[in-house]
């Protein structure tokens, strides 16, 4: 059996960033380990067709059990089953979050988290198309962009917001976050940047990095409470092998639960009425699901308008004030981020309308990732409760008013044909709740379900290593002990930055 120092468990938007960062060590081995294939199919790399990934032989095709307030109805949960995972079918949209959330992790207990002290990893990935600042940096693998070249809705749509006096913010991810703008992209000359592309195929050769794609993990192998190796399927044969320092998983917040609870670490009562073998007892594996929930608005065009090949067809969008009280007294952060997009014809070339997506950026509501049962294969049991909090369904419907505002603006008045939805009748709170609950889904953002903290639910402390185990750590977005204010691949890059950078201090 063979041995390497860390095996990395997961090749996607943290694993990748890991397995970099510690073979640049020539003394130390990497072993990395993805369920999914190599990143060869050509729409992976062209950005105007990420949607048609979704299903595919590169996406697990996860979906939601019955959503109590989405009518009962299932909601699908695409994630990358491929080297990049997630970053390789996203929408490559490039946002921290807000300054806030970080400085709330820190103040829950999670010393070296915040916005200060995550912001140099952010920057250390950066390759920035605008050069240099106080907020970016232009040495790192990550190409980050402009829109190549923004359609002519995206560009109204701006006009629209400043008509209705809503601040034009040049950077989101820059001193503040408020106001409308063009989204900044991982796209590097009309292809998409995952973190595969850019951090893990420029380093193949390393001898100390070995990457095996085809490998669906079982579990993991301890003696005693120490994390010795991991077993795995490939070819429909098992395999072991073992790491003589550290295991980090970075299979994301479905599929690193999912691991931890087959391989004993979860709730026990739970596992043991399962027949699995207790190694730590720990019920916040798998609880604290968090995801953004959406509706939609969107409206005809009068006519029909070229969609660039190199667009993500989601260029643009803002972050705004619900007007509704926040949760927390000390957020005074915009809570809420709509999303402008347009809607293609079958060929993906024109754009037939343009909607806005609201979205609570900070939902209170919860969901969970339980087991279905002991085997492997069989996907877990996804509860996403979107919305099921008053005040995550009362924000969505802030949102729902704004984005019809912000549409139905005089600068968007010769290219809006009908309201496609929610349609002209939907005009009562009641009624917009009631097209919410009919229509509503999510914007794929799954995080929180390995939380680091010191709570009673915590799974991983500050330095992301498992609760009441010794040489095993998770790295992705299951570790966010709440989601960031906007997409979450650019902060799950970061913690794959951080912890590559807090395991390097302490291996020696």
């Amino acid at each position: 059996m063979k041995q390497y120092d860390y095996i990395v468990i997961g090749a996607g938007s943290a694993g990748c960033v890991v397995a970099n960062r510690l073979t640049e060590n020539p003394a130390l081995s990497v072993l990395l380990l993805e369920a999914g294939s190599e990143d060869v199919q050509s729409a992976i790399h062209t950005p105007l067709l990420w949607t048609s990934l979704w299903g595919s032989e590169v996406d697990w095709a996860y979906a939601t059990e019955a959503e109590p307030a989405y009518n009962n109805h299932t909601i699908a949960c695409p994630r990358g089953k491929v080297l990049g995972g997630s970053s390789s079918i996203n929408a490559m949209i490039y946002m921290r979050g807000n300054r806030y959330d970080f400085d709330h992790w820190s103040k829950l207990g999670n010393r070296g988290w915040n916005y200060a002290e995550v912001l140099p990893y952010f920057t250390k990935s950066e390759q920035q198309q605008r050069g240099p600042s106080a907020f970016h940096c232009v040495d790192g693998p990550l190409a980050v962009s402009d829109p190549q070249d923004p359609h002519p809705f995206s560009l109204i749509f701006l006009e629209a917001a400043a008509e209705l006096g809503y601040l034009r913010n040049s950077d989101f991810n820059g001193a503040q976050q408020e106001g409308a703008g063009l989204w900044q992209h991982t796209i590097k000359d009309g292809k998409r940047q995952s973190t595969a592309v850019a951090f893990l195929h420029p380093i193949r050769q390393r001898p100390n990095l070995t990457i095996e794609t085809q490998t669906f993990m079982t579990r993991l192998l301890f003696e005693g409470r120490r994390a010795v190796g991991v077993a795995f399927r490939r070819d429909g044969a098992d395999h072991h092998v073992t790491a003589s320092k550290e295991i980090i998983l970075s299979a994301g917040a479905i599929n690193s639960p999912q691991l931890l609870m087959l391989s004993g670490i979860g709730p026990a009562e739970e596992l043991r009425s399962l027949g699995i073998p207790i190694v730590a007892d720990l019920p916040g594996v798998g609880q604290n699901l968090q995801d953004h929930a959406r509706a939609v608005v969107q409206y005809q065009a009068t006519h029909n308008i070229p969609v660039h090949p190199a667009s993500n067809h989601a260029e643009a969008g803002m972050f705004v004030h619900s007007g509704i009280d926040p949760i927390d007294p000390a957020d005074t952060a915009p809570d809420l981020q709509l999303h402008f997009g347009f809607p293609r014809d079958d060929n993906n070339l024109m754009a037939v309308g343009f909607g806005m997506s609201p979205t609570p950026v900070r939902p209170q509501s919860r969901g969970h990732i339980r087991l279905r049962s002991v085997d492997p294969v069989d996907p877990p049991l996804v509860q996403g409760n979107y919305l099921v909090h008053p005040s995550d369904m009362a924000r969505m419907v802030a949102g729902v008013k704004i984005a019809r505002a912000v549409l139905q603006a005089r600068a968007l008045d010769g290219f809006r044909g009908e309201e496609a939805a929610p349609g002209a009748s939907v005009q009562s709170d009641e009624a917009i709740v009631e097209y919410i609950r009919a229509t509503g889904d999510c914007i794929w953002h799954p995080v929180g379900t390995c939380k680091m903290g010191q709570d009673p639910l915590a799974v991983v402390d500050s330095h992301l290593r498992v609760h009441g185990v010794q040489g095993l750590r998770v790295a992705d977005a299951s570790i966010m002990p709440t989601i960031t204010s906007g997409n979450t691949n650019a902060p799950t890059i970061m913690i794959g930055e951080k912890i590559a950078d807090l395991i390097k201090e302490s291996a020696f």
